[in-house]
């Protein structure tokens, strides 16, 4: 399931939304992550909606902020509300992000058969972000945050995240 983003952002607000990083993938925007499910100007002020990457995901309160400011920057009010339904999964992690992810050294999430599979230990498919292999290992199901789980390379012994499929 991909969701079309386009036709619920002004595309003269993309550009400074583009601007906002995750706070805890800062080489994500929060463009690429696909939290962002609304953004019009209306009535003179940016009225942005984000949806979660998962409920209660602390990272919210500080991406809120920080469009807030990115706004302010370009002398723009903006107003931040937040959208729970539907919730947030990550197809809406676009392929940008996908490649952002593994060049930071975190995989990015498999499809959701493969997602369990791997999380239950069935099969090695999570491609280390250091050499490239399969034979990998689940260490713990979960990482630095919640939505990662920490695997490591039978091969050339590194640690890495996984970001797990949230459907």
């Amino acid at each position: 399931m991909t969701i079309e983003l386009e036709n619920d952002i002004d595309p003269k607000l993309f550009p400074i939304l583009e601007q906002v990083s995750d706070p805890e993938i800062p080489v994500l925007s929060i463009m690429d992550m696909g939290v962002v499910r609304f953004a019009k100007m209306i009535d003179a002020v940016a009225q942005i909606k984000i949806t979660p990457t998962y409920s209660g995901c602390p990272a919210m309160d500080v991406i809120g902020e920080d469009i807030i400011e990115a706004f302010a920057k370009e002398n723009i009010e903006a107003k931040v509300s937040l959208v729970l339904s539907p919730a947030w999964t990550t197809d809406w992690i676009t392929p940008n992000g996908r490649k952002s992810l593994e060049e930071y050294g975190i995989a990015a999430p498999l499809e959701e058969n493969a997602d369990k599979e791997a999380l239950l230990g069935n099969k090695k498919i999570v491609k280390c972000t250091n050499c490239g292999s399969v034979q990998t290992k689940l260490v713990s199901q979960f990482g630095s945050t919640a939505c990662k789980a920490l695997f490591q390379c039978e091969d050339c012994l590194e640690p890495f995240d996984y970001f797990k499929c949230l459907k």
